[in-house]
């Protein structure tokens, strides 16, 4: 799809902190994160919901989503995090994407009302990226 943001993000078109990245998924930090360290993995195949994944696809993508959810855990120190994605209602991008959000206790966070924050600078969210990369560990993994 040549207008998707998520689509041009995979194909190093458009900047984006990426932790993880391989012929199947792309994981980057969100621009607009719930908590600094928020990441999105997306499949690199343009599909605009979890239906629209090949069926063969679903547990593939749903490694990628499970290493990254252990690294943000891991690589940020957070005590637990929240995965979650959208169909259609709420998809800000029309492009299939898990949010892995880390999470603490008494961080705030209540029930469906994301509120979002900024990174001070690109130096700091490349912080996080890094954190991130630094922890994952998937087979293969480039």
């Amino acid at each position: 799809m040549t207008d998707c943001l998520f689509c041009a993000i995979a194909d190093g078109e458009k900047p984006a902190h990426v932790v993880f990245s391989d012929a199947l998924a792309v994981a980057f930090l969100d621009a607009r994160p719930v908590f600094k360290g928020h990441v999105l993995v997306i499949p690199r195949l343009h599909v605009e919901t979890l239906t629209d994944l090949a069926p063969e696809t679903v547990g593939p993508y749903f490694a990628r989503v499970r290493a990254v959810t252990g690294a943000v855990e891991s690589g940020l120190s957070a005590k637990g995090s929240f995965v979650a994605l959208n169909n259609r209602v709420s998809q800000s991008v029309p492009h299939l994407h898990t949010h892995v959000v880390p999470r603490n206790p008494k961080d705030g966070l209540r029930g469906f009302f994301w509120p979002r924050t900024k990174y001070a600078d690109e130096t700091e969210a490349e912080s996080y990226a890094e954190q991130i990369r630094s922890a994952i560990s998937f087979p293969g993994q480039e």
